[in-house]
């Protein structure tokens, strides 16, 4: 007679197995994360570049266009200060556009929405820059786009 205790003894115990995440979705999610990442970065590179260019190409836009006041400029000073503030204006546009497209691609990628909250606002912060340069007034545009690097580094901190 075979008892019951060496029956249940015998007994295998098999356990449920939880499903593994696989492997490429988990390499998709870094690898989107770590390409928004480098997107920011890049953007802090070109932009803290740009600021330190803006700091002389500001200096010496505000001196010539003294000069032009005091009539102590040569005659195609005016025309060269001109174009040097078209040039920034069109470089801080630049910015503008990269921005809202960063945005844009951080609000539509949805392993990088966590980061969004943080990141909203920059394309603004560069508009506000741009609206400034258009006024011909450079270094407001400077602290304004240093503003936008800050919010920036502080999203790449979170990545």
């Amino acid at each position: 007679m075979i008892s019951t205790a060496l029956v249940a003894q015998t007994r295998k115990r098999s356990t449920t197995t939880k499903p593994k995440t696989t492997t490429s979705a988990t390499q998709s999610v870094a690898a989107a994360k770590t390409a928004g990442a480098t997107r920011v970065a890049d953007q802090i590179k070109l932009l803290t570049r740009f600021i330190y260019l803006l700091g002389g190409a500001a200096s010496n836009i505000a001196s010539v266009d003294e000069s032009i006041r005091r009539n102590q400029a040569p005659p195609d000073a005016a025309q060269r200060n001109e174009a040097a503030k078209a040039q920034v204006r069109t470089g801080i546009q630049g910015f503008r556009e990269g921005l809202d497209k960063l945005e844009i691609d951080f609000r539509a990628t949805p392993e990088l929405q966590p980061y969004y909250i943080k990141l909203a606002g920059v394309a603004a912060g560069a508009a506000d820059a741009e609206q400034k340069a258009a006024a011909n007034q450079f270094d407001p545009a400077a602290r304004s786009l240093l503003q936008v690097v800050n919010r920036l580094s502080d999203v790449l901190a979170l990545m």
